[in-house]
């Protein structure tokens, strides 16, 4: 539809700011404060219980250690353990320790479950709220922000990065949670039976957490580049389905594949190389661990011999060298995982932060419009320093047919896109009723006009539903006499269930002409003050353009009406033809009246004659 410009991809560069998106995806949490105090409660709780766990195991082993030592001396003596010391204070007999001990990890693994319940209905709740912004941001959105990216890219972001978002959220704050209390609490325990034994865990730990820092900042690059490269694959294969049949009459479906094959070949060695690097946390963090492992046998072993320490103790501090690698090790890969988040939502929060069309607050149209248009040496560029309009002045006066033609480039549908206010004028100005555009709501510009373009859009839906989009409650008798206007009534009622006939996404199960025409009818439903047509009968056959023209000159009368087209024979009647040439007015006047000029329209008029196109009509 846009005429004048190239179509351009999104910016592909560097992060915006990593730290800055991380701190605004928080600002979701905010909301859900006393939820998250909750999760930390069931967090504090839980992690209390795994870390008493180990302790309790240690003193059972040390009361079943004395009890040998005390029969050992006996001979034949079966060994009985009669009572546990548990936490140094409570004698309990050996088996009430086995019980207690039992419910301590049951209490443990309730708690973890709730923990990781609440977190997962919060973070879909979030999840849910980014998705409404998201949706709420498109429709805020000029036309030129859709330049800058492809469909593929743009849905990219609200389906993969949203979702990548949500198992990165959802893996990363449960283990945040319960790893941070867990780390504090069987810290605390540690310090309390041995320093030594401690001071090997952590020494462990930290050689673990610097190697994770310096694989975390080489695969941050490749997660982001990564997040960038499924979205170009999702653009190449949203393109390529929707354009099935050109690419197959063209026999572009070689080149096709090639250049998914390399689209797709960048997307695999950015993801091997981010996979790669992060995959290598996982088995470092092990090394480590099994090393605390070792030391952990051998100075305790030591210490045992020298008297200063119980050998139960031993299996506590196995225990809790496990436990506290356990969190380590896993905010260790949600480290990689933070990556995939931040690059998802850094293209997320891009999107939430383009540039919106400014909010207006004119007062509205107190009468009704009467369709008067002028154009007042009006200005336009899609790229700064390249003129696509050039000082285009004109004067429409209500209810005429004005036709605008020229050759491709030449800024015919651009006029329209400025009249819509899709775009602003770098300078001059544009009026209805001798009212500037920029003086009203842009909502109540656009309420002026209907259209029908030369892309015919259909969604998923009944036929009435298609036809009735721009005039909501339509009742069913407008709509026919609107499909009875566009000539297309007798061919809907030969459709299984008429009007309730469910179509297909872009009406893939009806034909190109009956699309226009559909198109037409609810351009004539909706009864604006004016008309855009934007090459409406370029589509169809000589046939279905004669219906089209005869529907559309009754539809024209006494409404102003703008209609671009390249096939001069449906403009014979217009009132005014504007002749376009390199984003001026080179021409203009009646279809007569130009010929006689023998000038540019003439030129484009005979061509067409020439080609058989002006005979067939």
């Amino acid at each position: 539809m846009r005429g004048g410009h190239g179509r351009r991809h999104g910016t592909h560069g560097k992060s915006v700011n990593f730290k800055g998106s991380i701190k605004r995806l928080f600002r979701y949490l905010k909301n859900y404060i006393p939820v998250f105090i909750l999760i930390g409660l069931f967090s504090v709780f839980g992690a209390l219980a795994s870390a008493v766990g180990p302790l309790i195991s240690g003193q059972i082993i040390n009361g079943i250690r004395k009890s040998y030592e005390a029969a050992s001396d006996i001979p034949n003596q079966l060994i009985e353990v009669n009572e546990v010391l548990l936490l140094n204070k409570f004698k309990v007999s050996f088996t009430d320790s086995l019980l207690i001990l039992s419910i301590i990890y049951l209490l443990s693994g309730i708690l973890n479950y709730l923990n990781g319940f609440f977190i997962s209905i919060t973070i879909r709740r979030i999840n849910y709220k980014i998705r409404k912004d998201l949706t709420a941001k498109f429709k805020r959105l000029p036309l030129k922000f859709f330049d800058k990216y492809t469909r593929g890219e743009v849905l990219s972001r609200v389906t993969n990065d949203v979702d990548s978002l949500n198992s990165a959220l959802e893996s990363t704050l449960s283990e945040i949670f319960r790893g941070i209390f867990t780390i504090v609490l069987i810290t605390t325990m540690m310090f309390m039976v041995s320093w030594q034994l401690s001071l090997i865990i952590y020494a462990s730990i930290i050689l673990s957490l610097i190697s994770s820092m310096i694989l975390v900042t080489k695969s941050r690059k490749y997660f982001r580049q990564h997040s960038k490269d499924v979205g170009k694959v999702n653009s190449h294969v949203e393109e390529y389905y929707s354009g099935h049949l050109i690419v197959s009459a063209f026999n572009h479906q070689e080149s096709g594949l090639e250049e998914f094959k390399e689209i797709s070949d960048t997307l695999r060695k950015n993801s091997f190389k981010s996979q790669f690097i992060s995959g290598i946390m996982w088995p470092v963090q092990i090394f480590f661990s099994n090393l605390s492992f070792v030391l952990i046998a051998l100075v305790g072993g030591m210490l045992v011999i020298s008297g200063q320490f119980e050998v139960g103790y031993i299996q506590t501090f196995v225990t809790y060298s496990r436990q506290i690698n356990q969190p380590i090790m896993t905010i260790g890969s949600i480290a990689s995982v933070m990556q995939t988040a931040a690059a998802s939502s850094e293209r997320i929060f891009e999107l939430l932060d383009a540039p919106e069309e400014e909010k207006e607050n004119y007062l509205p149209l107190e009468e009704k419009t009467k369709g008067h248009v002028s154009f007042k040496n009006v200005h336009f560029s899609y790229v700064e320093g390249i003129e696509v309009i050039t000082g285009f002045s004109a004067d429409i006066k209500p209810g005429q047919t004005v036709a605008i033609v020229g050759p491709t480039g030449a800024g015919k549908t651009t006029l329209v896109n400025l009249l819509m206010r899709f775009y602003d004028v770098d300078s001059g100005e544009i009026l209805i009723d001798d009212r500037s555009i920029y003086e009203i709501n842009r909502n109540e510009v656009r309420r002026q006009f209907a259209m029908v373009l030369q892309d015919t859009w259909i969604f998923e839906g009944t036929v009435y539903d298609n036809i009735s989009y721009g005039t909501p409650n339509a009742k069913m008798e407008d709509v026919e006499r609107a499909a009875k206007e566009a000539q297309i009534d007798r061919y809907i009622e030969t459709l299984p269930g008429g009007y309730n006939y469910m179509l297909h996404e872009d009406g893939e199960n009806i034909s190109q002409g009956q699309r226009q025409l559909i198109t037409i009818a609810r351009a004539i439903l909706a009864n604006r003050p004016m008309i855009i047509l934007d090459e409406a009968t370029s589509s169809v056959d000589t046939r279905t353009e004669k219906l089209i023209q005869d529907a559309m000159d009754r539809l024209t009368v006494a409404r102003t009406s703008f209609v671009i087209a390249h096939r001069l024979s449906t403009i014979k009647n217009a009132d005014l033809i504007l002749v376009l040439k390199e984003g001026n007015i080179v021409e203009q006047g009646t279809h007569e009246s130009l010929l006689k000029v023998d000038g540019h329209y003439a030129e484009l008029y005979y061509s067409q004659f020439d080609n058989g196109e002006l005979t067939n009509n």
